[in-house]
């Protein structure tokens, strides 16, 4: 069965199209990274995909008429961790040139039933709300309904990773009621969303909607069932090793590994590295562990210092390594049957750099497809 159309932009490796599920059919990709774009090639095919800038794409690149226009568009001018730059920013600005052909699809009568976009939470509060009133104000002057959800992949698999999600349908596409809430949902709609929402003008706030989901089912799996014994990509670290790790510990994280060595069974623990200031005020490295079963967020490596480690306490025994590959695809809910860049450095950017695949497919099963499914009242210039 056919579900819809999608053209999916800032591809990656496709995690937005694994999301959606073989019931969607994709006729655009584009990424500007090659590697990125070789996997999706790799595992999806290289038909409909196009490398390169965003700004190098036409309408006439587009066939067709998608019902929906799937965008990851960069997070790093819009991250806490970013210059602060925003959309303005040259990463996370290149937003623009992907809404120049939203709107042009728009005035050639083709646009998209819905628009997804995804990125950080810090995309909120970037320039005080003014980029998220921007993105707002895009939408609704392009005739387009549009609301907000917070979803946190944690919900679906083990690993703390809030994003923020825009969808916007078009004013031809009719919303069926029941997925339209009076009022926000703190499961979906945090303070600092409320907040943002707040800080929009009359014409944009006219133009909202608070989406209603049900709840997330109950996560199944714990980090340590993702946990490979015999990794692909890195290798364990020597006892000297792994003891210089612990040595980096402050009292506190030590007597975390304490406990878990009296649990009584083998504990999975996630490491970052992260500077703080000792007793004397003075800048110190300091490993950092949680044994919550669930990991921290990927993050793409930057000169190692993002890099997860993980440590496996079994009694006495410690071990620690690298996160591997694999691992880090199934914390973004990529099946094994997933093909990854044989390269360390690539695979991690390829997962880090993704949206969560189950959180996609929540969105989609809940939202994009209760719409789509509605006919449309015919296809309006926006």
């Amino acid at each position: 069965m056919t579900m819809g159309t999608f053209y999916e932009f800032f591809a990656g490796g496709g995690m937005a199209r694994a999301g959606l599920g073989p019931d969607w059919t994709c006729l655009f990709a584009n990424d500007f990274d090659a590697k990125k774009a070789a996997s999706y090639a790799f595992n999806w095919g290289v038909d409909h995909l196009k490398i390169g800038d965003v700004a190098a794409v036409s309408t006439a690149d587009l066939p067709g008429s998608a019902d929906l226009a799937w965008a990851s568009f960069p997070c790093q001018d819009l991250s806490l961790a970013g210059a602060g730059a925003g959309l303005k920013g040259d990463r996370s600005g290149t937003f623009w040139p992907f809404w120049k052909l939203m709107k042009q699809l728009g005035e050639e009568g083709r646009a998209p039933r819905l628009i997804a976009l995804e990125n950080v939470c810090g995309a909120l509060t970037s320039h005080g709300g003014k980029d998220f009133a921007a993105i707002g104000a895009a939408l609704s002057d392009a005739g387009y309904r549009y609301g907000a959800l917070v979803m946190d992949a944690v919900e679906f698999v083990p690993q703390s990773r809030p994003r923020l999600f825009i969808i916007g349908v078009h004013r031809s596409q009719p919303i069926p009621q029941s997925l339209v809430a009076p009022a926000p949902d703190p499961v979906w709609h945090p303070a600092a969303l409320i907040g943002a929402y707040k800080g929009l003008g009359k014409e944009c706030r006219n133009a909202w909607i608070w989406w209603r989901l049900p709840m997330p089912p109950v996560r199944n799996t714990i980090f340590a069932d993702l946990v490979e014994e015999n990794p692909q990509g890195v290798q364990w670290h020597t006892p000297a090793q792994t003891r210089k790790l612990l040595d980096m510990m402050s009292a506190v994280n030590r007597a975390k590994v304490a406990t878990a060595e009296k649990a009584g069974r083998r504990m999975v623990g996630t490491v970052y590295k992260r500077t703080r200031l000792d007793e004397t005020g003075a800048k110190v490295q300091r490993a950092e562990i949680r044994f919550d079963d669930i990991a921290g967020c990927l993050r793409t490596p930057s000169g190692g210092s993002s890099r997860q480690v993980i440590m496996l306490v079994d009694g006495d025994k410690i071990r620690s390594r690298l996160l591997s590959p694999r691992e880090a695809a199934r914390l973004m809910g990529l099946p094994d049957e997933y093909r990854l860049p044989k390269n360390y450095n690539e695979a991690y950017h390829l997962a880090g750099d993704g949206v969560a695949v189950p959180v996609v497919r929540f969105l989609a099963a809940n939202l994009l497809e209760k719409i789509i499914s509605v006919p449309s009242t015919g296809k309006i210039a926006a």
